[in-house]
C-alpha cells in the first residue's frame, strides 16, 4: 500500500498525485528490449537467421548513437512486417519463460534505486516504451511499476495483422501519459520523466521535472540548454542479486520500506512464475 499523502499544513489539502514516467531501453535496461528476445524468438521459429542478423546490426547502431525519428519509423515498419501472422499467445509465453534469464541481469542498479525512491515517496511509476506491450508489461511488472504505456498491435483471431493500433513513440508517449494523467489524477507539472533519447523530448517537456539519462548527443545538448539534470547509469545488475541476506538484527522501518519498494515487482514476478 502506498504511503498516505500528508495534508498540506497551509491549505489543508492533499498534494496532487504524482507519477514518474520512465523510458525503458537504455534508461532502465542496458539493451533494446525488443532485441533481447530475438534469440528465443529465433529458437521458436518466429524469426529467421537473416532477421536476427539485421536486428543485431540495428541494436549495435542503437547502442552506438541512439535512434532518430527516421530510424524509429523504419524500425516500426520493419517490426510490423516481421511479426505479421505471429501467434500472440506464443509471444507472451516466450517472454514470460525467458524474462528472468534475459532481462533481469540488464536492469541498471541506478534505475532500480531511482524507482524505489519514487515508490517510497508515494509516486506511481510508469514505464513508457515504443516496444510492444507484450514485452513491456512483464518487464514493468518485474520492476514493480504501477502502469505501462507501450505500442499496441492490431490482433485478429489471436494473431498480429501487421498493423499498429497505437505507436507509443514521440507525440504518442505524450498522448499516453496525458490519458493516464486524466484517469489517475496526476498533475503533470508535479510529475517526473526520464529518458535517454532526443525522440522523447515531447514526453520530457510535458512534465515539471525532466531528467536525461545516458542521453544521446542531441538530448544532452537540449538538457544543458534547459537546465535539466543529466544522469549516467552504467551498472546493470540482477534484481535477485540485490536481495538482502537474512539478518538476525532488527531492521529499521525505513530499510523495510525501501526493500519492499525495490523488491515488490521481483517477488510478484516469482509468484506469477510459480502459478504457470
Amino acid at each position: 500500500m502506498p504511503p498516505v499523502p500528508i495534508l498540506d499544513a497551509v491549505t489543508n489539502t492533499r498534494p496532487p498525485r504524482t507519477a514518474a514516467f520512465f523510458d525503458l531501453d537504455k534508461t532502465v535496461i542496458a539493451k533494446s528490449s525488443a532485441f533481447v528476445f530475438s534469440k528465443p524468438f529465433f529458437a521458436q521459429g518466429l524469426l529467421d537467421r537473416r532477421t536476427v542478423l539485421e536486428s543485431s546490426y540495428a541494436h549495435f547502431l542503437f547502442l552506438l548513437s541512439g535512434a532518430d525519428h527516421d530510424q524509429m519509423e523504419r524500425m516500426r515498419e520493419h517490426l510490423t512486417k516481421m511479426c505479421a501472422g505471429w501467434d500472440v499467445s506464443q509471444v507472451r509465453s516466450i517472454v514470460a519463460e525467458t524474462l528472468h534469464e534475459l532481462v533481469d541481469p540488464l536492469i541498471y542498479a541506478e534505475a532500480a534505486d531511482l524507482i524505489a525512491d519514487h515508490k517510497i515517496r508515494g509516486h506511481d511509476v510508469v514505464i513508457v516504451s515504443a516496444s510492444g506491450e507484450e514485452i513491456v508489461q512483464p518487464i514493468a511488472a518485474a520492476l514493480g511499476a504501477t502502469h505501462t504505456a507501450a505500442t499496441r498491435m492490431v490482433v485478429e483471431n489471436g494473431r498480429y495483422t501487421g498493423e499498429v493500433e497505437f505507436y507509443c513513440y514521440g507525440p504518442g508517449k505524450v498522448e499516453a501519459i496525458e490519458r493516464l494523467a486524466a484517469s489517475e489524477g496526476y498533475d503533470l507539472s508535479h510529475c517526473y520523466a526520464y529518458s535517454d533519447s532526443i525522440t522523447d523530448l515531447p514526453m520530457l517537456s510535458a512534465v515539471g521535472h525532466a531528467t536525461a539519462v545516458n542521453p544521446d548527443r542531441n538530448l544532452r545538448r537540449e538538457a544543458v540548454s534547459r537546465g535539466w539534470p543529466v544522469l549516467e547509469f552504467s551498472n546493470p545488475v540482477s534484481l535477485w542479486a540485490r536481495l538482502p541476506a537474512p539478518s538476525s538484527t532488527t531492521v529499521a522501518a525505513t530499510a523495510v520500506v525501501g526493500a519492499s519498494a525495490l523488491l515488490a515487482g521481483a517477488i510478484s514476478y516469482r509468484l506469477l512464475r510459480r502459478r504457470r
